[in-house]
């Protein structure tokens, strides 16, 4: 197994639409990256706005070469497009091997 965890680090001013990512941006992540062995997704939002960051998402694949076909894949275009309507904030991308 695989993952890939995306976090948006909070700073002043930023904006970050949680019901819209929850509801609707992971949602499109799971359609597109499925057939290619996306597995699961946990999406983690902080106990308050003290935290260091507005949510984090963990992408859970295959394997490595399943992550490598997801994000290559003619979708990935429309997931990344989705960002700006939720937030502004340039998030952080960390692959794992689990």
């Amino acid at each position: 197994m695989a993952s890939i965890v995306v976090s948006y680090p909070r700073s002043g001013g930023t904006k970050f639409d949680a019901d819209y990512y929850a509801k609707t941006h992971v949602p499109l992540a799971q359609k597109t990256w499925e057939p290619h062995g996306l597995t699961g997704a946990e999406i983690l939002f902080p106990a308050d706005d003290s935290q260091p960051y507005a949510a984090m998402v963990i992408l859970r694949f295959a394997d490595q070469a399943s992550i490598d076909k997801a994000m290559g894949s003619p979708g990935t275009a429309d997931v990344m497009g989705d960002v700006p309507r939720f937030t502004d904030i340039q998030p952080n991308v960390f692959r794992t091997n689990d």
